[in-house]
């Protein structure tokens, strides 16, 4: 499946790109990361602690182990703040 891979803050900084399209085989998003984390250094770096950060499918904030059907997108963004 194809899907846009989409980063916010410091994660695009560190991948140094706001979104990509990727080609995965991926079930769940859990297996998204592991072949982000693969591709490239800057990803591995970007997605090391992956409890630092939060993550969104189609736009609906969700968990690593959620499947990824047909999705379109994934997000993937530092934990908010509220004020």
């Amino acid at each position: 499946m194809t899907l846009d891979i989409l980063y916010f803050a410091w994660l695009r900084e560190r991948i140094g790109a706001p979104r990509e399209r990727v080609e995965t085989s991926a079930a769940t998003v859990r297996e998204l990361v592991a072949e982000l984390v693969a591709r490239t250094d800057r990803h591995a770096a970007a997605l090391s602690d992956l409890g630092a950060v939060r993550v969104a499918v189609d736009q609906a904030l969700t968990d690593l182990d959620a499947p990824l059907g047909n999705a379109r997108e994934v997000a993937f963004f530092p934990p908010m703040t509220g004020g």
